[in-house]
């Protein structure tokens, strides 16, 4: 059962919702950190007082500020957590696209459920304490739909030589060159391009180096 909860989050009005909705559901003992160092010390803290948290929820990005930090987001603080506190529960919550991250974590059992910010975010982080309380582990509708959108995309053979041209180092403004030595039409800055941004879209990545991370994670690269 879960009673005493640390929340990880740097938007104060994230924080103090997320407070509601546990109250809400009968869990008053919430606690709320800024900083990644700072809820991995309360944490240890916790542990040597013989007091240990229930569950960790967390987001992933922070923002950096005039505290520099040893931990710089969310996954890194739930493998500092999981070292030491193996059986803690740890709820993701977090408007950033990191899946394969996530899914990693998943694997190892180092994430129980992951919800994303968004409409009915509330409801969703409901139903994931449910599930983790009966040692379930839970995503929401909007990771699965993800998930399913990427899982829908066709790469085109244009679409497969930009992505490694992007893992080799190329930068995008000289890729013309690369595919007109390799026969592959269209070649032009424009078409790569608004192919790269066609997958980014797609796949709902923001970065390159994420849409790299990806197909290497599934092989096309």
């Amino acid at each position: 059962m879960i009673k005493k909860v640390l929340i990880a989050e740097d938007h104060e009005i994230a924080n103090i919702s997320v407070q509601k909705t546990l109250h809400d559901l009968g869990i008053p003992d919430a606690k709320y950190v800024f900083y990644c160092d700072h809820a991995l010390t309360w944490i240890k803290k916790a542990l040597q007082d013989a007091e240990p948290y229930d569950l960790l929820l967390t987001d992933i990005e922070f923002d950096d500020d005039a505290n520099p930090q040893t931990l710089k987001n969310g996954i890194e603080l739930i493998r500092a957590v999981k070292a030491i506190q193996p059986d803690i529960k740890i709820i993701i919550l977090s408007a950033l696209d990191r899946s394969l991250e996530i899914d990693q974590l998943f694997d190892i059992g180092y994430v129980d459920a992951y919800v994303r910010k968004a409409r009915r975010d509330a409801q969703h982080l409901r139903e994931a304490l449910h599930a983790i309380s009966l040692n379930k582990t839970y995503k929401s509708p909007e990771t699965r739909k993800i998930i399913q959108d990427r899982n829908a995309h066709d790469f085109s053979n244009l679409d497969m030589h930009i992505v490694k041209l992007l893992y080799e180092g190329i930068p995008q403004k000289e890729m013309p060159h690369y595919l007109q030595q390799r026969n592959i039409r269209p070649s032009s800055l424009s078409s790569i391009e608004k192919r790269l941004n066609l997958m980014k879209e797609v796949l709902s990545f923001s970065k390159n180096e994420q849409l790299v991370a990806y197909c290497k994670e599934i092989g096309l690269v």
